[in-house]
Order: structure tokens, then C-alpha cells, then sequence
């Protein structure tokens, strides 16, 4: 039998922390869901005071947030590369799909357990994420489950708790880095992709794929509006400190072309697509370097 989640007005941050580390998926997804509904549900003073509420959960440095034994996880270059020419080929996409929209319920309830004191609109625009995600891996689940398939049955990569990994010591660094460049890369591949589900004939899997594409515009503007809340409560030039949290590995994640109607419809401005643009080219040059 599964643990209860603690009443949200009891104690929400031991909630978030209970459906993050839960380790069955379609119940996480569940719970992500409930979670935010039952958030919901409340007034904004009922929200204040359950957030002013001491909490029994402790911020740790999370190696992994709850996961199922399966799938396995293994370095990305090991993964089989299949085309969508074939049922096996889309069912490959869905299962990588499924994984990174489970790591992302991970990803956005980490953002609430992990930086506490801040604006009740933070919580609430992140166990939104959160259940946005969890609705997607349900989506794609069953989408799996009819073509007699189960999130797991593939091996897996092991990039997308890195990021969480290395940016959970500031909420600055983690808004910078996870929705306005892990997220927004979705934003650059999803177009091209659904496309391609279309031509396939394979139209449910494209409606899926356009539903999370279409969400998460919103979660990277919400990545945006944190990032652009904390630079101005510490006086920071936002521009100057995503060009600077760029430099170095970061800027492998960065890989053109952009949808720049879609990045600017989620907040990024002509001057960041420019900085993004510039990080690449720079990274590019150094890596050439290295192997010339």
C-alpha cells in the first residue's frame, strides 16, 4: 500500500516532497495532479498561511528524486536511434518522450521543495508545471499501453536530473537553466516532429505531441518570469548573468535552429535569442579547438 500525501494546508512542502519522491510513475502523475487541484482549491490567504506553516521537510541534495527500478538508465550515446518510419520508431519516440515528461513532474516539484521563501504565484505556477507534466506522461502512458508497450520497457538516458543536480544551490541558476534551456528546447524540436508524426499518418501521437508543445510555451514563460523576478530582486542584470550562467557546458545544450516565434511567445526577448545564438557559436569554436 502507497504512503497518504500529507494535507496540503497541513504541511504543502512535505506534500510536494512525498509525490517527488514516489517512486510509481502513473501514480506520481496522479498525485502531481491532485496536488495542484487541491492547491487550487484554495483561497489565496489559505495559501499564504499554509506556506507561512513550519514544515517537517528538510531541503536535501536529491541524487535522484522517486523513480520505478525500470526504465534502466544509460548514457545518451547508447541509446538505438530509430526514424518514425515505423510503428517501432514511433513507439521509441513516445517511451523517450514519456521519460522526459516523468523527469519533468521530477524537475518542477524540486523547483517547490527545494527554494523555499518565495511568493505563494512561485508555488502555484510550479505544482502547475507539475501537473501539466503529469497529465502529458498520463497522455503518452496510455498511448503506449495501446500500442502494447509500457513506459520502461526501453532503456533510458541519464541527462535530465544532471541539470537539477547542478543547479539546485540557486533558484536563479535553476531558472535560468532548466526551463529556459532544457524546456525550450522542446519548443525548437516539437514543430518539426509533429510534422513528421503527420506525414505517418499517425495523427493521436502528433495531437499528443501538440498538446505538450503547446503547454509547455507557458511553462518556459513561467521559467521566464521567475528568472526575470529574482534578477530584479538582487539587482542583476538579467541578460548579462544568463550570458555569463551560459558560458562553458552549459551552452552544450544549445543547438539550433530556434523557433524564435515560439522562444518569444514564452518571454525571451530578441536580445537573448541573440546571447543564445552567440553562447553556441562560441562553445562550437572551443570544442573545434580542442580537437584541432
Amino acid at each position: 500500500m502507497t504512503e497518504p500525501v500529507s494535507p496540503i494546508t497541513d504541511d504543502i512542502l512535505l506534500a510536494v516532497e512525498q509525490v517527488l519522491m514516489h517512486a510509481h510513475p502513473q501514480e506520481k502523475a496522479q498525485r502531481s495532479i491532485a496536488l495542484y487541484t487541491n492547491w487550487q482549491a484554495l483561497s489565496e490567504l489559505q495559501r499564504a498561511d499554509a506556506l507561512a506553516k513550519p514544515s517537517a521537510s528538510k531541503v536535501i541534495k536529491l541524487k535522484e528524486p522517486g523513480r520505478p527500478a525500470k526504465p534502466a538508465l544509460v548514457d545518451a550515446k547508447h541509446l538505438a536511434r530509430r526514424g518514425l518510419g515505423s510503428l517501432a520508431g514511433r513507439i521509441a519516440l513516445l517511451h523517450s518522450l514519456a521519460h522526459i515528461e516523468f523527469n519533468a513532474i521530477n524537475l518542477a516539484l524540486d523547483a517547490v521543495y527545494r527554494f523555499r521563501d518565495v511568493p505563494v504565484d512561485y508555488v502555484s505556477d510550479w505544482l502547475k508545471v507539475a501537473s501539466d507534466e503529469g497529465e502529458h506522461f498520463m497522455l503518452l502512458s496510455n498511448h503506449l499501453l495501446h500500442h502494447n508497450s509500457y513506459y520502461g520497457e526501453h532503456n533510458a538516458h541519464t541527462g535530465l536530473w544532471d541539470m537539477a543536480l547542478r543547479t539546485d544551490h540557486d533558484i536563479l541558476v535553476r531558472m535560468a537553466l532548466v526551463p529556459r534551456i532544457l524546456e525550450a528546447r522542446g519548443l525548437d524540436v516539437a514543430p518539426p516532429m509533429i510534422k513528421k508524426l503527420e506525414a505517418q499518418k499517425d495523427i493521436d501521437s502528433a495531437a499528443i505531441l501538440q498538446r505538450i508543445y503547446t503547454d509547455e510555451i507557458t511553462h518556459v514563460a513561467i521559467g521566464n518570469r521567475w528568472f526575470r523576478y529574482v534578477c530584479e530582486q538582487r539587482g542583476l542584470d538579467g541578460a548579462a548573468v544568463f550570458r555569463d550562467l551560459l558560458a562553458g557546458p552549459s551552452s552544450a545544450y544549445l543547438r539550433s535552429p530556434y523557433n524564435d516565434e515560439a522562444r518569444l511567445q514564452a518571454g525571451f526577448t530578441r536580445e537573448e535569442m541573440q546571447v543564445i545564438r552567440d553562447m553556441e557559436n562560441e562553445y562550437r569554436e572551443t570544442v573545434q579547438g580542442q580537437h584541432s
